[in-house]
């Protein structure tokens, strides 16, 4: 299965990528991380957001192929990234289930993006204008939603699992 997150940065969504990951013993796969990457080798890619996507979207058909569920962590901002990751679920024959992580509380996600430290060598954080700025449409279509807005990064995690399991998918 491809569980593919989506959320502008600072709402959680790699904290709870990443604990889903571990509960399901899934592949979490992190487009910032392969973005700095590109950035970081010799040829230098930067920007690197569609090779990052690119990239995502082959290293997760790989591992769905190989029978692995793959817990997808990016912006995912626009119905084109959004279609390819299914399209992706859709070649390895993979069910997908979407997950926009939000936090509804305007002031929590300002200290949050403006509090944090990266994480990865050489990544760089958006300020709260880059975040105000960026592209991110509606969804269209079905999916969850999980409003990490005065929540715990654990409280979030059990919401989701119960959810994900009324969906039909079960932890190893």
């Amino acid at each position: 299965m491809l569980i593919v997150f989506a959320g502008l940065p600072g709402v959680g969504k790699t904290t709870l990528a990443r604990g889903l990951a571990a509960q399901l013993r899934a592949v979490h796969l992190r487009i910032d991380s392969i973005e700095q990457a590109l950035a970081s080798c010799s040829l230098q890619i930067s920007p690197a957001e569609d090779a990052g996507y690119c990239v995502g979207y082959a290293v997760a058909e790989e591992n769905l192929r190989l029978g692995l569920t793959v817990v997808a962590d990016s912006v995912n901002p626009v119905e084109l990234t959004r279609s390819a990751w299914h399209d992706t679920a859709r070649r390895a024959e993979a069910p997908v289930k979407d997950v926009e992580v939000v936090c509804s509380d305007p002031i929590e996600h300002r200290r949050r993006v403006e509090e944090r430290s990266a994480d990865g060598t050489g990544l760089r954080l958006p300020s709260w204008q880059d975040v105000l700025d960026r592209q991110y449409d509606p969804w269209v279509g079905e999916h969850m939603v999980i409003d990490t807005a005065g929540q715990t990064p654990k409280s979030c995690l059990r919401d989701l699992l119960e959810r994900l399991r009324q969906a039909g998918v079960q932890s190893r």
